[in-house]
Order: C-alpha cells, then sequence, then structure tokens
C-alpha cells in the first residue's frame, strides 16, 4: 500500500508539487473539523521508514525531560540531535520544505516556521501507568518569539488497541465533553492547530499487556504573528468533569502573579519561587 506522505525511506526526499497535492486533498477535511481544525490519517509513511525509526529507538540515550506529577506522569521526551542518524535527519525533513508545503496546504495556515531547536519535541514515550491529562499548550517559542500554530504527532505503535489506553482526545472549548479520540496506532499521522483552548490529550493510563510504552514523533510549527499584545502562558491544563484529574494550582499562582505584579517585579521573584516549588 502506498504512503500517504510518499516520501523516499532511502533519501527522506519527496518533490514539493507531491507534497502540496497530498495536503491539498486533506484541506477540506482538516479546515471543517470541530472544535477546532484537526486531521487524523492513517498509513502516513512509509512503512520501511518508520521500521528503521523504530530500530534505532531500541537503543536511547537518556531522556532530556521526564515528568513525574499529577498532570503528566511517566512521560519522557528524546531531542532529534541526540537521537541515531536516520531518526535525526527524518526529522530535519520535517523541518524541511516540502513537509511545510504540505502543512500549509491542508491547513490554510500561510507562513509556517519549524523549529530548528525542536523545543520540547522530538521523539515521546509514556511508560505502562505513564498519561497526558487534557491541557492546551504552551503559545509562545521564547527563543525565536514566535506563535505556535500546530502540532503533528505520528505514532509509532505497533498492533495497539483501545484499551491498551494512551488514545489522543479532542475536548470541546468549554470543557464539557470529548468531541473526538484516536488510538495511537502504528503509522498513524494527527495534525491539530493549536491555541489557548484547544484542549487535547491522552489522560486515559497507557496499559500494554506487556509493557510496552506508548511511543510517538511529535512536532511543532510556529507563524511570525507573536505581538504585544498577546500574553503568553505555558501548557494549561484541565481537569475532564466528572474525573479524578488535578487543577494545576502551580501554574494558576503563577498566573495570578505575573497578572498582579508590575512585570519587574515577576521577574525578579519568579525564579526563586519556581525553585522552592511555589
Amino acid at each position: 500500500m502506498t504512503a500517504y506522505y510518499n516520501i523516499d525511506p532511502d533519501t527522506l526526499l519527496i518533490d514539493n508539487d507531491t507534497a502540496k497535492a497530498a495536503g491539498a486533498a486533506k484541506a477540506e477535511i482538516y479546515q471543517a473539523a470541530e472544535p477546532y481544525h484537526h486531521a487524523c490519517i492513517d498509513n502516513f509513511l512509509p512503512e520501511a521508514l518508520l521500521e528503521n525509526v523504530l530500530n534505532e529507538l531500541e537503543t536511547l540515550p537518556p531522556p532530556e525531560e521526564g515528568y513525574s506529577r499529577a498532570q503528566e506522569n511517566l512521560k519522557f521526551s528524546y531531542i532529534p540531535e541526540r537521537l541515531p542518524a536516520y531518526t535525526k535527519n527524518l526529522f530535519y525533513a520535517f523541518n524541511s520544505r516540502p513537509f511545510i508545503l504540505f502543512l500549509e496546504q491542508m491547513t490554510g495556515i500561510k507562513g509556517l516556521i519549524p523549529d530548528p531547536y525542536f523545543m520540547g519535541a522530538g521523539i515521546h514515550k509514556t511508560l505502562n501507568g505513564g498519561h497526558l491529562d487534557i491541557h492546551a499548550d504552551f503559545n509562545l517559542h521564547g527563543p525565536m518569539q514566535v506563535e505556535r500554530r500546530l502540532n503533528v504527532l505520528i505514532y509509532l505503535n505497533r498492533d495497539w488497541k483501545e484499551e491498551y489506553g494512551g488514545s489522543f482526545e479532542v475536548w470541546d472549548k468549554e470543557m464539557t465533553r470529548k468531541m473526538n479520540s484516536f488510538v495511537p496506532k502504528f503509522n498513524r499521522m494527527v495534525c491539530f492547530s493549536t491555541g489557548s483552548d484547544t484542549f487535547h490529550g491522552n489522560p486515559e493510563p497507557v496499559n500494554h499487556p506487556e509493557g510496552e510504552a506508548r511511543q510517538s514523533i511529535a512536532l511543532y510549527y510556529y507563524t511570525a504573528t507573536w505581538d504585544a499584545t498577546r500574553k503568553e502562558h505555558t501548557t494549561l491544563f484541565k481537569p475532564r468533569p466528572g474525573s479524578k484529574d488535578k487543577a494545576d494550582r502551580l501554574v494558576a499562582r503563577r498566573a495570578l502573579m505575573q497578572d498582579i505584579l508590575p512585570p519587574i517585579v515577576y521577574r525578579k521573584l519568579a525564579g526563586p519561587l519556581s525553585r522552592i516549588g511555589f
């Protein structure tokens, strides 16, 4: 079966016109999706390509980040620069012009900017028992001062079933109901537009019967649309109604401080207070 985004598994190249056509074919579906624009594409990449990635991921360096708290637990990330050569080069291909053209055609968002720093992106791995509660993502890339606009997730989990947990969930903007859910199956891509009320996550704990971790490729894209009228925020977690999800009191306290304190005072206090867990 021909892959949807039919990049060459050996060279990791695809011509611009083919990439644009693939994006245009999904534009109507993506841009009509509710409660915010999103799309799911199965058989996204050539299978041989992802087999190469999985072979390399059998040996990983120590993770750059790991999370162990109520809102996100047993979740680890690995930046592309420290991954084996083939997987690292695949990330560079996702930052290249053809993939940007694909995304622009599908989403209707022009002037997309890839992230050379891969801030928060890379390989994400969630161990059995791990989860990521429903949230909206941080909205500003600090070093580049650009606005976050798109997330792309490509799943690496062979023969994954819904009962193994870890499904990606789309929630409405009022956090009253789940609108969509996608099992993180091998070679499934989910792309969605990001904003301060685009709530999503994988809140149901990973529960693979053989203890396998949930793995994905995570990519983020931006536009040069940030200005002084906008308010920066970190990840905003939202408990699901009727669930045991925990509210993120730490972020709420910091947001309140930022609102009531003069900027120069907040900047001086934020670091010390963070180090003592406030």
